[in-house]
């Protein structure tokens, strides 16, 4: 009985320490979601990528019109991926904003060049200031936003063709 008591502290150890690496290893969720869907989008802007001069902020998306936010960066091999599924939904009409985070502009009109272009207007987040105060985690990150600036949806990852009806559906509710 004396040895029981000898071990049993390790084996208590062992098991925790079996429970723990199980959740580390296999989560139940990969994803951390927003906490902004259902909020205003927080105030922000950013200087433009496409033309001069052009600005991208928070002001932009109060016009009454539901569009996409896509958060993306050049670097990002996930994000090209996602390019034709962005300009299938832009030949659709569906208008896709982009915010390129730790990129510069020459990068962003090579990126486009070289995939396409789906996207109207692209702010340049150089510090991801702007991506970490709508609460994303990573590229490519895309956000339904209705025309009041109001987060509607939010979708981790590479859009793919699967995903393509669920946005459009989530973007006819936001109108």
């Amino acid at each position: 009985m004396r040895r029981f008591w000898l071990w049993a502290p390790f084996a208590l150890f062992a098991a925790l320490f079996g429970v723990f690496a199980t959740g580390l290893i296999s989560p139940t969720d990969r994803y951390v979601a927003s906490g902004m869907v259902g909020r205003s989008m927080p105030q922000f802007a950013l200087d433009g990528a496409l033309v001069p001069g052009e600005r991208l902020d928070d002001r932009y998306f109060v016009d009454g019109k539901p569009r996409l936010l896509n958060v993306f960066a050049s670097w990002c091999i996930p994000c090209v991926a996602e390019v034709p599924v962005l300009i299938e939904m832009k030949n659709q009409g569906i208008e896709i904003t982009g915010i390129a985070i730790h990129d510069k502009v020459e990068d962003i009109q090579k990126f486009l060049v070289d995939n396409g272009n789906p996207y109207s207007r692209i702010g340049m987040d150089a510090n991801s200031r702007a991506q970490i105060s709508f609460g994303s985690a990573g590229v490519p990150e895309t956000f339904v936003v209705d025309g009041k600036g109001v987060i509607r949806y939010q979708h981790i990852g590479v859009v793919t063709p699967n995903d393509v009806p669920i946005i459009l559906a989530k973007l006819r509710g936001a109108q």
